[in-house]
């Protein structure tokens, strides 16, 4: 008997009548640099299982990292289950899983020494531009194997890996500070470390003079990193069937109707080959799809787990994300905005007056389950007479997702992947509040 069986013959000898284990095997190599030089080299091991029961129709809980604990771990899901949500799910029996290719052999063995070298490759380039550049950069190899079972049949388990490399830089001048950065996340062996370089590079050749902003209603273009960094955050959350079912989701209501530009199309897909997002199944072992959330600017779907869809008499849609020490709960995978027809030169050369984004700091501020999203500009230009004039100080872009896409705006024809888990253009709006000290 495996020990994921044990625990469910356990559980179900406890008085369970329905009962699910969720196990995670996981081991990471990350490779630090702070201030231009290597910091640290670690290598950790970590592995856990999760149990959720139903009993008498409630849900209970415990996790335990503790290898063959099997009567305590039983125990402590037991005596919260009195205390649980009302379960509204059915755990899934064995289905077919989509074949999603998360899993290189390679990320396992790559050496040490060639992950110090992409960092350091990293760090030499941008400062090679940029002398007086403070570099910190991360490189990290992973891979886990996540089993799930459950007392309906259902038996799971795939492999993944992960590989990623990050650099972000800062320059202090006086009382100025600048902040640069980007990186690339795979499930290969293989990162775009070059477009990784030309990226932070385009951000200090842009950043070498300094423009002034003005309060105003202004055209806002968002690069990728913008739209990922302000944007992607309060958009997704109003597709969280959760919020829907409660009513709170601004979306509530609006399934099939047209509450966006026409021209927008965007989707959530765990399928795609070695995404970072990918699987095969999601953490309630329902399997992995794509889902249209807005199609033609029209609210195609919503985002379920299977608690959540139970409540709204829905069906998972394998969206289910869960850490070992908390029950699961709806997450996006892979979020991806559908190309436009305009090119970024082009939003830039259009603008008489505006401003380029590409980060916000503290973008979360305001009624963001509403839509709203409001911050600092972190990196940011000003568009004088259709030309980037130089970076923005002490700036603000407020608005609302929803409304902003709602109005006719430019979607860019060069799409890219931001962390790994968003790929999008950029995005030019018209008007956007713009506040400058």
């Amino acid at each position: 008997m495996t020990d994921t069986e044990a625990i469910l013959h356990a559980a179900q000898r406890a008085g369970a009548q329905q009962a699910e284990v969720f196990a995670v095997q996981s081991g990471e190599t990350p490779v630090r640099f702070e201030a231009n030089r290597l910091k640290e080299i670690n290598a950790r091991q970590t592995s856990g299982v999760a149990l959720r029961v139903i009993v008498d129709g409630r849900i209970g809980f415990a996790s335990s990292t503790k290898p063959g604990d099997v009567s305590e771990l039983v125990a402590a899901a037991m005596e919260t289950a009195p205390f649980g949500p009302e379960a509204h799910l059915e755990f899934p029996r064995d289905g077919e899983a989509p074949p999603v290719d998360v899993f290189d052999a390679a990320v396992e063995s790559l050496p040490v020494d060639d992950m110090i070298q992409a960092g350091q490759s990293l760090i030499d380039a941008v400062r090679a531009v940029e002398p007086e550049l403070l570099c910190d950069a991360y490189v990290r190899r992973g891979g886990s194997t996540v089993t799930i079972a459950n007392t309906n049949g259902g038996q799971v388990a795939y492999r993944g890996t992960g590989y990623s490399a990050w650099v972000n830089g800062t320059l202090i001048r006086g009382t100025d500070m600048l902040f640069v950065g980007d990186g690339d996340a795979s499930c290969r062996a293989q990162l775009d470390l070059k477009a990784v370089e030309t990226s932070v590079i385009s951000q200090l050749e842009n950043s070498r003079r300094m423009a002034e902003a003005r309060t105003a209603e202004w055209p806002v273009i968002f690069t990728p990193l913008g739209v990922a960094s302000a944007l992607i955050g309060p958009l997704t959350m109003a597709f969280s069937g959760r919020l829907v079912h409660q009513g709170q989701s601004p979306l509530a209501g609006c399934l099939g109707k047209a509450m966006y530009d026409v021209r927008l199309s965007v989707s959530d897909d765990a399928t795609l080959p070695y995404r970072p997002g990918s699987r095969p199944l999601d953490d309630e072992g329902v399997a992995s799809r794509r889902n249209s959330l807005i199609e033609k600017g029209i609210v195609r779907g919503f985002l379920y787990d299977l608690q959540t869809a139970g409540l709204a008499k829905a069906a998972s849609t394998g969206s289910a994300e869960r850490s070992l020490a908390a029950q699961p709960s709806i997450s996006t995978s892979s979020v991806l905005i559908d190309e436009g027809e305009m090119r970024f030169q082009e939003m830039v050369r259009s603008v008489n007056e505006g401003l380029v984004v590409e980060e916000l700091m503290g973008a979360g501020q305001g009624n963001v389950m509403g839509g709203d999203f409001s911050g600092n500009v972190l990196l940011g230009y000003k568009i004088e007479n259709g030309e980037i004039t130089g970076r923005v100080k002490d700036t603000m872009v407020a608005g609302n997702v929803h409304q902003a896409l709602g109005r006719r705006a430019a979607i860019g024809s060069e799409s890219r992947w931001v962390g790994g888990s968003v790929r999008t253009p950029a995005l030019f709006f018209e008007s956007l509040t713009v506040s400058a000290k």
